[in-house]
């Protein structure tokens, strides 16, 4: 999957070590669960009170969000939801000269291949993701606080 890169120019690559980074949120739609995931950098400045302060998140801030269908639990006593297949894993990285059209993020969509047990690159391009996020322009087009703990 480290090989894979988006027509958007985005490497997976460039997100390697996601599997360890920070929870920033989770969600769940209709269809699936999603857990959002960000690296040190995006962290660190979440902590700091970005982007509720007004600043910006800094270059080199990356953001994933991973997602999975779901299933009920048939272990659990109680009724609970439990990821099942993965399905995409959504990433954003700041990287203001690379991406200046779209507020400095660029965006990248890789799809799982349950079957093959593989990831494949989304032909989606950079900007993809940006015509949703610019509803959050005001909280540098990031969608998820970082929920307390």
């Amino acid at each position: 999957k480290y090989s894979l890169k988006s027509p958007s120019g985005i490497a997976f690559s460039d997100f390697k070590g996601y599997e360890d980074w920070s929870v920033v949120s989770s969600a769940r739609t209709d269809e699936v669960l999603k857990v959002i995931v960000a690296n040190p950098i995006m962290i660190k400045a979440y902590k700091a009170g970005i982007p509720g302060n007004g600043k910006p998140f800094p270059e080199g801030s990356k953001i994933a969000k991973l997602q999975w269908s779901f299933k009920k639990s048939t272990e659990a006593t109680f009724v609970v939801d439990v990821p099942d297949a993965p399905t995409q894993a959504f990433v954003i990285e700041k990287d203001s000269k690379r991406f200046p059209n779209t507020g400095g993020w660029g965006y990248a969509l890789f799809n799982h291949d349950v079957a093959k047990g593989t990831m494949n690159a989304d032909p989606a391009p950079a900007d993809c993701g940006h015509v949703c996020h610019v509803a959050v322009k005001s909280k540098d087009y990031i969608f998820h606080p970082y929920q307390r703990r």
